[in-house]
């Protein structure tokens, strides 16, 4: 029952990482509506209108470009920049609260919060006519983002205590993610042609419902002794000094940062290099979504056979990142430009995949094995990289130029590499004082830990 009930949970979570994409590309078709409202006339716009990237935790990374339609002033530019920045500035304010209220109060209550958002955000976006008001659900799904995607991926990692089945569980959740960035531009678009701009919000906001009975048929909030006693997690301040933290948190940061910069940027420069035309804009992301599930399925199996050597395949993805920025700047057509961009996001896949396990591990060994907190620092790792990309990428290809920014991001990512060293060893260390260590060789105390082993026997 309790390996039914994880597998059902995880179910549960990779559904909610899938509707936070798939909300945040699934307004990409409308956008332009908003844009000609702004200009004063009237617009519409089908499935080839522009498409823009998000960060969320535990990884809510888009895999299409940003396009917007031309503006007409400096100010829509900001006002578009802003827009999509804005759920990943709210997150990055919230994970911190967020993540300290998970880790008290256990992952069920704040994910079923956060899906709760979602929902209220959803449906705003469905029924907005407005700027102001697209702008008002974009935040709130910044707010429901940082409740739902980091006790999503804190329960995995709660639930699933043993490698492999740790990272194969969370490499499933990443699979989601990339799923719905790729899935909801085209979904999003042949219903607001055929349907209108409301029915796939409404759908999303359906599925949203139905994600949260599920949650409360499995694991309603304080309905389980599991929690009653539940063992007081380590300081998020805390972790944040954690040397072996930092430099996992730093990765996930600068492993992102080409994403988040290149989407808002990548078209334009396609458009003026090589004269690329609206459908190899809109493809230009697309063949990326295979290698980033490839990344995904080999960083598992490589985890599973040689456990000892997350650091490099983190390294290694770091490495090809890196290498694939450079090689950006110096593509002349569309085929060209799809390898380095394919590159980019297998080398995140390896970047994620290898160290979101490495997080929860350290918290085993190091501190108390409960999750919030450290999954709150990985997703304002992502945030800071998507907050930035939408409103600072374009300033830096103004000032500098194209090729600069790629390959700054690129140098980063490649001197950081050598970083995860540190990480080296990390493998070869043993609980201290964690639940883990009381739950094997003092055995149970108090209702929580017999409920744990229990779990872990079964």
């Amino acid at each position: 029952e309790a390996r039914r009930q994880r597998r059902l949970l995880l179910v549960v979570v990779c559904v909610a990482l899938l509707l936070d994409n798939m909300l945040y590309m699934v307004i990409v078709p409308i956008i332009p509506d908003y844009i000609a409202a702004m200009r004063g006339r009237g617009g519409t716009a089908g499935p080839s209108a522009p498409a823009g990237g998000n960060g969320s935790g535990g990884g809510n990374r888009s895999l299409l470009p940003a396009r917007y339609p031309p503006a007409s002033g400096d100010n829509e530019d900001v006002q578009i920049g802003v827009l999509f920045a804005s759920k990943a500035i709210l997150q990055l304010l919230v994970n911190p609260l967020s993540g300290t209220l998970i880790d008290r109060v256990g992952y069920e209550a704040p994910l079923l919060a956060g899906l709760a958002v979602m929902f209220l955000s959803t449906a705003t976006f469905a029924f907005a006519e407005n700027y102001a008001t697209l702008f008002a659900a974009r935040s709130l799904q910044g707010l429901g983002s940082a409740f739902a995607d980091t006790a999503g991926i804190a329960l995995i990692a709660d639930r699933y205590a043993e490698e492999p089945a740790r990272s194969r569980a969370l490499g499933t959740a990443l699979a989601c993610i990339s799923f719905g960035s790729l899935a909801a531009p085209p979904f999003g678009g042949v219903l607001y042609e055929f349907a209108g701009k409301r029915v796939p919000f409404l759908v999303l906001a359906f599925v949203c419902v139905l994600d949260g009975l599920l949650l409360l048929v499995l694991a309603p909030p304080g309905g389980t002794g599991a929690r009653a006693n539940m063992p007081v997690g380590t300081p998020i301040h805390r972790l944040m000094i954690d040397p072996y933290i930092a430099v996992v948190a730093g990765a996930l940061a600068t492993c992102n940062i080409p994403l988040a910069f290149l989407e808002p940027t990548i078209a334009n420069w396609m458009k003026e290099s090589m004269g690329a035309s609206e459908w190899e804009v809109g493809l230009t992301w697309l063949p990326a979504f295979f290698p980033h599930v490839l990344g995904v399925y080999v960083t598992v199996r490589l985890a599973a056979a040689y456990p000892h050597l997350q650091w490099f395949y983190g390294a290694l993805g770091m490495a090809i990142i890196g290498a694939s920025s450079c090689l950006v700047p110096a593509c002349r057509n569309f085929g060209q430009v799809i390898i380095p961009l394919c590159g980019i996001c297998f080398g995140i896949a390896l970047v994620d995949t290898a160290l979101l396990p490495t997080l929860a591990f350290l918290v085993d060994v190091r501190h108390v094995s409960v999750y919030g907190s450290v999954y709150a620092i990985a997703d304002i790792s992502y945030c800071v990289a998507y907050a930035l990309g939408p409103i600072v990428a374009g300033q830096i290809v103004h000032t500098m130029g194209f090729a600069q920014l790629n390959l700054g991001m690129g140098l980063a990512n490649v001197l950081y590499a050598p970083v995860l060293l540190f990480l080296k060893n990390v493998c070869q260390m043993k609980p201290s004082h964690s639940e883990r260590n009381i739950l094997l060789e003092e055995g149970p105390k108090g209702l929580y830990d017999t409920i744990k082993m229990e779990e872990h026997k079964g």
